[in-house]
């Protein structure tokens, strides 16, 4: 079996894990609005998610091992192909036509990024003084997304996608320095890079987590487009991969990038009545509030002492 393949393999069960803990997260965020983080960090569900993202990220390392980024992370737009299933069959029902056809264009756009993308085990990777400058911009570029103010869910989620695709590089970086052979397992630029992707990979979580607050399904649509774009600038301007076929294959990687990021698009495209997620929460007993009590309606007038104001011939917006 080719490392592709593996990397291909092992980049579909880490999607699958992926979509579980940002459904898990999403329905935690809409429970707990306004929770402060440490009472956040101390609830069972947290850890849940928790885990279930660790399982994803020991995948997508093991895939990063045996694929280039430009293969591996582009495959991580299945999260969301895989998380509308399992919203679904959680609010029991049924895929909707549009979530369907968003499937069937992001398969299609992957598929066809893959064809150009595919290419040997990763051979090149960043060194010390590479990432500590790629580790630098993208924090500060991360720090200016993820201030805090009104409507900042998308930015978080621009955040949470840049900060996921550079650490997808730094791992890259760790994990082929530490298993090629060419010097000490625990050497200290193995350890100073491990050190930056355990930052990138725990500002990611937090920032996924305060962007699900406002609602799954766009924030994680910006998760998902932005972690390949990080990483496909790394892996294209520094690591030395490209794409096969010359100005054709750039032509169908863009088109398939265009195909795959409307695919992502629809299948965020939920109202909030219909939400997989919100649909589950109204059927759980605590999330449900009690009814008011009925006032008494107010007697009504008598119309002979009621006074007609003229017709204003229009109709003023409240």
């Amino acid at each position: 079996m080719s490392g592709t393949l593996v990397a291909v393999v092992l980049s579909l069960f880490s999607a699958v894990a992926y979509a579980a803990a940002a459904v898990a997260q999403e329905r935690l965020a809409s429970r707990t609005q306004g929770t402060s983080l440490l009472r956040l960090l101390g609830t069972g569900a947290w850890w849940s998610s928790v885990a279930l993202n660790a399982s994803g990220a020991v995948m997508h390392i093991v895939a990063l091992r045996y694929g280039p980024l430009t293969v591996v992370q582009p495959l991580g737009a299945l999260t969301l192909v895989a998380a509308v299933p399992m919203g679904a069959r959680m609010a029991g029902r049924r895929v909707s036509a549009v979530e369907w056809r968003g499937t069937a264009f992001t398969l299609v756009g992957l598929a066809a990024i893959l064809v150009v993308a595919s290419g040997s085990e990763p051979g090149q990777v960043l060194s010390v003084s590479e990432a500590l400058a790629v580790a630098g911009v993208s924090a500060a570029l991360i720090g200016v997304l993820g201030r805090p103010g009104d409507r900042s869910g998308l930015r978080h989620a621009t955040a949470s996608g840049f900060a996921s695709g550079v650490g997808s590089a730094l791992t890259q970086t760790v994990t082929v320095s530490a298993t090629d052979g060419s010097g000490p397992l625990l050497s200290w630029q193995v350890i100073a890079v491990a050190l930056l992707v355990a930052v990138f990979a725990v500002g990611g979580l937090l920032l996924s987590q305060f962007a699900y607050r406002g609602g799954l399904g766009a924030p994680l649509a910006v998760v998902t487009l932005a972690n390949p774009l990080a990483a496909a600038v790394i892996g294209l301007s520094l690591l030395g991969e490209g794409l096969h076929g010359g100005a054709l294959g750039v032509l169908l990687a863009l088109a398939g990038a265009a195909l795959a990021s409307w695919g992502v698009v629809l299948l965020t495209r939920v109202t909030p009545e219909n939400h997989p997620v919100a649909a589950v929460l109204a059927l759980e007993p605590e999330s449900a509030s009690p009814e008011p009590a009925l006032a008494p309606a107010p007697p009504s007038p008598d119309p002979a002492l009621v006074i007609r104001q003229p017709d204003p011939g229009h109709l003023t917006p409240l």
